[in-house]
């Protein structure tokens, strides 16, 4: 039988993982982040993988850096004939990349070479993508640059925010994965170079990329808000104080914005904030966290707003 060592971290990769176990193959070990304090309180918490390796009774390892660590040392010596990662969150070091006979694959959420990096899924809401995928790939040291073996496409609908496109890319990744694996363990899988002209890049999600530009379209403002959702938001600045906005509609509003400034109130409904863009297209704000704040709807922090959240004020 196939020994399999599985490394992920986020609720991305549990599927992975359930479909491994469920379909039989012999899953050694679990590798993932190390537990984390999480929410207001700081509570340690063990990542979705390490919950779901030990509901299926699976051994786990945390190295907070993998490499020159004991795990990555006991890794080695269990001698696995293939190695699956999926949202890891660490690069591997070349001594584990040559371990396993038959190598090491990664399902990577882009249709490679384009987004390369950490935050593809992200990356590619915020550009306004309507279609992505996901990759199924051999790993080498350069960042997700290795041959392609497979790859499915998945549409981006105009609502689709990260956290829905997450789940998306999730079922996909792990069924194109259960059936690609069948041709990694025989040796009749498709080996494809990436294109080295075609390749765009997806890095981690600067603090720079979560605050608003208003001066941007409205377009463009309405897919960073939602590509940002649900972590870790967009953001703006009034009066001074940082106000995460969290999630937006788009409006035709080419009458009411007409010589109001990028930013600008335009108006306040009942359940939405109307705020000035770039052009004609404004956004309309319907969940929202000021500073020090819990997270409102646009109703619910409309009812108890004070004076200075008016028509003509301004988001910076």
């Amino acid at each position: 039988m196939t020994k399999i060592v599985f490394m992920g971290t986020p609720d991305f990769s549990v599927p992975v993982l359930t479909m491994l176990h469920n379909d039989g193959y012999d899953v050694i070990a679990v590798v993932t982040q190390p537990d984390r304090p999480v929410g207001r309180k700081r509570v340690l918490t063990p990542p979705p993988v390490k919950q779901e390796a030990l509901r299926l009774g699976l051994p786990v390892l945390q190295p907070e850096k993998l490499r020159k660590s004991a795990e990555l040392d006991s890794i080695i010596r269990m001698q696995p004939d293939l190695i699956v990662t999926a949202a890891y969150g660490q690069i591997l070091p070349k001594e584990l990349l040559d371990a396993p006979r038959l190598g090491c694959v990664n399902v990577h959420a882009s249709l490679l070479p384009k987004y390369r990096g950490g935050a593809p899924i992200h990356q590619a809401v915020m550009d306004g993508e309507i279609e992505t995928g996901v990759t199924i790939m051999y790993m080498v040291e350069k960042l997700d640059a290795g041959d392609i073996i497979s790859q499915v496409t998945v549409p981006i609908e105009e609502k689709d925010h990260t956290g829905l496109l997450f789940e998306k890319l999730s079922v996909a990744g792990t069924k194109l994965l259960k059936d690609t694996l069948p041709s990694i363990i025989n040796g009749t899988n498709d080996r494809i170079p990436q294109d080295e002209q075609r390749v765009t890049f997806a890095s981690n999600i600067s603090r720079e990329q979560e605050r608003i530009d208003w001066n941007r379209s409205g377009v463009e403002i309405y897919n960073q808000i939602r590509g940002l959702y649900p972590w870790p938001g967009a953001y703006s600045v009034f009066q001074g104080d940082n106000v995460k906005i969290w999630s937006a509609e788009k409006m035709d509003m080419q009458t009411d914005v007409e010589g109001k400034a990028p930013g600008e109130i335009v108006k306040r409904l009942k359940d939405k904030l109307i705020i000035k863009t770039g052009d004609d297209v404004a956004i309309a704000i319907t969940e929202l966290q000021p500073a020090g704040k819990k997270r409102l709807t646009a109703e619910e922090f409309m009812n108890g707003v004070g004076a200075k959240w008016v028509e003509g004020n301004t988001f910076e």
